[in-house]
């Protein structure tokens, strides 16, 4: 019987606040939004707190002690943790609560979520060892798989994984890439000996997207027909990666979708079958043998139906948003001033230029129910605006 690894993304992003172009080289605060929207951070992190982090971690704490079989994993992004530290302890709290169990892993990422992987190399190590340390000094724990940000990859991340000391890495599933192969068995990036896990995107959609939709033909989806879909790859694979937001527990799918309960009695109907079990990622890596190498030349992600960069990278607005903030790198370090270098490092979160993405049918409804502001075109316009007030901050500096 193939075994479950679970793996949660928690992020929230620092938005940026309405900034108009008279605020520059007056208004540094660029994050800061006192209004009642989804700009201001700090109401944005209690609401999903409050709906998604503290009842599904209780959820979660409550299986972890009933189950001892049962293990997840999470990568928990550094601007994610310093927002729990400053909004809502209870949270960085109830996560160490699951560390403690010790059938829980936390993966290593970018600190800030950012895409320093396509633009800087020494921004990129220096970001991921940064959060190494913050999972260290909150959880006592030192991750040994990695996720880069949206599962963003190629052969080269894999290779930046492998120089890192870390034993695997996590992507998507893509099918062109896999071909014939099947996402359920642990693969090995071609060059490169470290271990590669592709998420079962078919079966992690049915819970994170699917799960509530009234015109899908598998409505309503139970915890024991699911298990019966995993127990159907007896023989046919060793591994189901089930990769998603940890939002889809009562964000993206509301409390009223029976999805808390859906969660509750998934371990016991998983476990129900011969042999089923559950492992974290480092689990798997230690457990299984590569099936094969995979060769992936062009960069792959989790995001939309094309899974690659075009969510952050597809209209000029997002490439000139990109090209202008990393092109500050070497001045915003010759300022050695922190408070410079740390909003620079802020405004790499993804987040920022999903914003600005003008993609639109099944993509851009996603784009637009995650989309704080009114339209793509005024998120570029507040980060343009921040990025010229940080060019003052510099040259002022």
């Amino acid at each position: 019987m193939p075994s479950v690894c679970f793996y949660f993304q928690v992020h929230q992003p620092k938005r940026i606040k309405k900034y108009p172009i008279f605020s520059i080289g007056k208004d540094h605060n660029y994050f800061n939004d006192n209004s009642d929207t989804d700009l201001n951070n700090e109401r944005v992190f209690k609401k999903v707190a409050n709906k998604c982090y503290l009842p599904t971690n209780n959820l979660i704490l409550s299986l972890l002690k009933k189950y001892p079989e049962f293990k997840v994993s999470y990568s928990l992004s550094g601007i994610f943790l310093e927002q729990a530290e400053e909004y809502c302890p209870e949270v960085l709290r109830s996560f160490y609560q699951l560390a403690q169990t010790g059938q829980v892993e936390f993966l290593a990422e970018t600190y800030y979520h950012s895409l320093a992987c396509l633009y800087c190399e020494d921004e990129f190590k220096t970001q991921v060892n940064m959060h190494k340390k913050l999972i260290k000094e909150f959880f006592n724990l030192e991750p040994r798989v990695f996720r880069n940000t949206e599962l963003i990859y190629n052969n080269n991340i894999a290779k930046f994984a492998k120089d890192m000391g870390f034993e695997a890495v996590l992507t998507e599933g893509v099918d062109d890439i896999l071909g014939w192969r099947s996402p359920n068995f642990v693969y090995k990036p071609k060059g490169t000996n470290i271990k590669l896990l592709l998420k079962n995107y078919r079966l992690s959609d049915d819970i994170a997207f699917r799960f509530s939709s009234r015109d899908w033909e598998e409505w309503p989806l139970t915890a024991e027909k699911f298990a019966s879909w995993i127990s159907a790859y007896n023989g046919n694979g060793e591994v189901i990666n089930l990769f998603m937001d940890y939002e889809t527990f009562g964000e993206h799918q509301w409390e009223d979708t029976g999805i808390f309960h859906f969660l509750e009695k998934l371990p016991e109907e998983i476990l129900k079958h011969k042999d089923n079990n559950f492992k974290t990622p480092s689990e798997v890596a230690s457990s299984f043998y590569p099936k094969d190498d995979i060769d992936v030349t062009r960069h792959i992600s989790w995001a939309d139906v094309e899974r690659d960069l075009s969510a952050w990278r597809s209209n000029a607005m997002q490439y000139a948003a990109l090209d202008k903030l990393y092109s500050l790198k070497n001045a915003v370090f010759k300022t050695k001033d922190k408070d410079i270098i740390a909003d620079w490092r802020r405004l790499q979160t993804s987040d920022h230029f999903y914003y600005m993405c003008t993609k639109w049918f099944a993509d851009g409804d996603v784009h637009k129910y995650f989309n704080p502001y009114q339209t793509p075109y005024d998120a570029f316009i507040c980060y343009m605006n921040v990025l010229n007030d940080l060019k003052l901050r510099i040259q002022q500096a």
